[in-house]
């Protein structure tokens, strides 16, 4: 039996809901220990609002939307900083509300940078002609998140479930797309990925960001399955219980469908869910639901974006629980 080597995933990786105030406040995550965020992502729960980004790399008040291409602006009194417990927020009253205005609910996920748990975020500088990256992961890159800061770039991701030949756009809702000039067709290693000549990954003096993830045993996994189009859906085995899974259809045109355990009190079928490609609100659909197990989750039902019969979806998870921690004792499931 494969053990875990993080036995609380809270120290890297939670899931905040809280709500706005329109004023200046600091947001405590809930985890047992406490945890300064690298890497946080916010969205109105209840409104169509933009998504926001904030990383410690580039600084707290440099803001990203994942459902658009904009480059990052300076938004001051926004995200203000990372804490040592959480983050803190202010009243821009022009940006109010994506992430604080009154009475509004929001959710925010929240990553710790670190190699220990396969997450890395880096900036460099594009030349124009195909060049490596480094990066400290000290693992291939399981999935890179790869954006333009200084000019409106695509969000362009990599992901090893469907190869460095292929690019997937997360303000998109496009299938797969095969060009070799964006990641060169050559696969990332434990050191470097690569840049091919294409101006939304390398345009000569813009500066790019990216996230990169591998797959951590018992924290975390990104991987694919095929759907069977069927309402008693595909199971896929994590070896931990998933408090986020974020499955795209690759093969086909599909939204980005995100679930998580908080904002479905922790209830199976997990049929909340939003879009991260997309300024919608949180949805509550039974045809888009999954269950959310022990040692994997479960797709219940026969709808495109997350089943379609014959056709593959990736996918990413962090883990609630490991299923064994690091002394190969079992975890209590849910």
């Amino acid at each position: 039996m494969a053990y875990t080597t993080i036995d609380n995933p809270e120290l890297h990786f939670q899931i905040k809901l809280y709500a706005g105030n329109s004023s200046t406040q600091s947001i405590t995550l809930d985890g047992s220990e406490d945890m300064q965020p690298d890497w946080v992502v916010i969205k109105n729960r209840g409104t169509t609002n933009n998504w926001r980004i904030a990383d410690s790399v580039r600084s707290a008040d440099n803001s990203l939307m994942t459902n658009l291409n904009n480059e990052a602006s300076d938004l001051a009194n926004t995200i203000t900083s990372f804490n040592s417990n959480g983050f803190s927020l202010g009243a821009n009253a022009s940006y109010v509300n994506d992430i604080n205005a009154t009475s509004n609910n929001y959710v925010a996920f929240c990553w710790k940078e670190s190699a220990t748990a396969g997450f890395d975020i880096l900036t460099h500088t594009g030349t124009g002609s195909a060049h490596t990256v480094s990066h400290n992961l000290s693992a291939k890159p399981h999935t890179i998140f790869h954006k333009g800061v200084s000019h409106d770039h695509q969000w362009m991701v990599q992901h090893h479930s469907i190869g460095a030949t292929m690019s997937l756009v997360l303000s998109s809702t496009a299938a797969q797309d095969d060009s070799a000039t964006q990641w060169n067709d050559t696969e990332p290693t434990s050191s470097v990925f690569t840049v091919g000549t294409n101006g939304q990954v390398n345009t000569a003096s813009s500066t790019y960001v990216a996230y990169l993830f591998t797959s951590i045993q018992g924290f975390s996994k990104m991987g694919s399955y095929i759907g069977n189009g069927n309402v008693n859906g595909t199971y896929v085995h994590l070896g931990f219980n998933p408090a986020f899974v974020w499955i795209k259809e690759a093969t086909a045109t599909s939204g980005w469908i995100l679930h998580n355990d908080k904002m479905n009190d922790n209830i199976n079928p997990m049929q909340n869910f939003l879009q991260p490609n997309e300024t919608g609100t949180e949805s509550d659909n039974a045809n888009l639901a999954v269950d959310f197990l022990s040692n994997g989750f479960k797709v219940r039902n026969d709808k495109g974006d997350t089943n379609t019969s014959g056709n593959t979806m990736v996918f990413w998870a962090f883990a609630e629980q490991p299923f064994v921690n690091s002394k190969g004792v079992p975890c209590n499931a849910r």
